[in-house]
C-alpha cells in the first residue's frame, strides 16, 4: 500500500484515497489477512483484483456512527474489514498493483455495505458492489488465438453475520471477462461465477482466549484474467479448521482442505 486520504470534512465521514491501495469489491477481499479465518481468499471473489490492490482514486462516505461500528468490529476479534465507507466509488488502472497501465481505460467500481446493529446486539452487514472496465491481457501463450482486449465486469453479493457466537458468510459473484478456450485455443470472453460460504464458532475465555473453529465451500468457474492465457478454473473446494488467539499478538490457525480443481490454458 502506498496511499494518502483527504478528509473533506472534520468528522472524516467524506474522503478521498489517492494511490496504490485496496479495491473495494468484495467484503473478503478487503479483510486484512490478520482478521481472516481461513488460510486463503475464495478465488471467485479475488480474482477480479488479485492482490486486493490497484492503483487509482476513491471516495468514500460513512456517518461518524457507522465507522465507529466499522472499528468495533475490527477491534473486538469479531473479523470485520474495515473501514472502506458506506458507500465507496473509485476509478483504477485496472491491471492490479505493481502491474503497468495497458491501456488509457479505467477500471470503475463501487461498493455499498451497511453494518446493522440488532436490538440484541447482533451485527450483520449486508453489501453489494459491481465493476466494469477493458482489461488487457498480457501474459499468453504463442500461437493462442483471441482477442486480447476483453471487456471485464461483475457484480457481487456479500451477507455476514458476525459470529456473536454463531457466525455465516456468504459472498457471490457472476458476470463476464476473459477466460481461455480449449476447444478453440483462443482467449475469448466468457461468462464467470462463483462465491463460498462459511459458518463459524467463536467462543471467548479468560484462560483460553478466542477459539473459532470454522467450515467453508466455495466454488468457481471461469477465467483468471492476470494468469497465463487467462488461465480457466474449475473449483470445487471444503474447508476445515480452527484459529487460536490466545493473546492479540498471537494467532494460530490449523486447516485442512480437500480440493477437487481443473485448469486449461
Amino acid at each position: 500500500d502506498l496511499y494518502f486520504d483527504l478528509a473533506l470534512t472534520s468528522d472524516r465521514e467524506y474522503r478521498l484515497r489517492l494511490g496504490q491501495s485496496k479495491v473495494p469489491f468484495g467484503w473478503e477481499n478487503l479483510q486484512s489477512s490478520s482478521n481472516r479465518l481461513m488460510m486463503d481468499r475464495d478465488d471467485a471473489i479475488n480474482s477480479a483484483a488479485p492482490n486486493e490492490r490497484d492503483l487509482g482514486l476513491a471516495f468514500y462516505w460513512a456517518p461518524a456512527e457507522i465507522r465507529k461500528r466499522f472499528k468495533t468490529l475490527v477491534d473486538s476479534g469479531l473479523k470485520g474489514s474495515g473501514d472502506y465507507g458506506v458507500l465507496g466509488i473509485g476509478a483504477f488502472n485496472g491491471q492490479s498493483a505493481n502491474k503497468p497501465e495497458a491501456n488509457d481505460n479505467r477500471m470503475v467500481v463501487g461498493r455499498l455495505t451497511y453494518p446493522f446493529l440488532l436490538d440484541s446486539g447482533q451485527f450483520f452487514e449486508l453489501g453489494a458492489q459491481a465493476y466494469g472496465q477493458e482489461f488487457v491481457v498480457t501474459s499468453f501463450t504463442a500461437g493462442v488465438g483471441g482477442e486480447r482486449r476483453q471487456r471485464d465486469a461483475r457484480a457481487a453479493l456479500s451477507a455476514i453475520w458476525y459470529p456473536q457466537p454463531f457466525g455465516l458468510q456468504a459472498e457471490w459473484t457472476a458476470g463476464v471477462g476473459p477466460a481461455y478456450d480449449a476447444a478453440v485455443d483462443a482467449i475469448m470472453n466468457r461468462h464467470l461465477s462463483g462465491g463460498y460460504v462459511a459458518a463459524m464458532w467463536r467462543h471467548v475465555s479468560e484462560d483460553a482466549g478466542s477459539v473459532i473453529p470454522f467450515v467453508r465451500y466455495q466454488w468457481f468457474d471461469g477465467g483468471k484474467k492476470h494468469e497465463l492465457d487467462a488461465r480457466y478454473h474449475e473449483v470445487r473446494d471444503w474447508e476445515l479448521g480452527v484459529e487460536w488467539q490466545p493473546i492479540p499478538a498471537f494467532e494460530l490457525t490449523a486447516q485442512y482442505t480437500v480440493s477437487d480443481r481443473l485448469t486449461r490454458d
